[in-house]
């Protein structure tokens, strides 16, 4: 098990930034590759950022490209998601999930968070 829990959600006003965090906890965080989705009312979970295992590779979807950044922290064994440029389609639950991929699947990922609201109002 790697118990996951995210922090930093909010409300922001559109072109405001926000950074979430994802603490887990054991001693194998370093190993797994770390994803950050997000849902929202009435849709279905989507991908948002991908990281691996080092923090050498990273992936995004096209939406928030070139205004989300996604790092980690092995020590801390915390995962974050830098998120700039916000706009109200960002609003949503952010889940981060713990997997041994560089996926871009949920089902590729084992063990989730249970999520931080995000809310951009325009």
């Amino acid at each position: 098990q790697v118990p996951l829990v995210e922090s930093g959600g909010g409300l922001v006003q559109a072109g405001g930034s926000l950074r979430l965090s994802c603490a887990a906890s054991g001693r194998t965080f370093s190993s797994y590759g770390m994803g950050w989705f997000r849902q929202a009312p009435g849709k279905e979970r989507e991908f948002v950022a991908t990281i691996d295992w080092r923090g050498t590779s990273t992936h995004y979807a096209d939406p928030v490209k070139g205004r989300f950044t996604i790092s980690r922290d092995n020590a801390e064994n915390t995962v974050y998601l830098q998120m700039n440029s916000l706009k109200p389609g960002d609003t949503a639950v952010y889940y981060c999930a713990a997997g041994w991929v560089f996926g871009t699947q949920t089902r590729e990922y084992n063990y989730w968070g249970r999520g931080t609201q995000v809310t951009v109002s325009s």
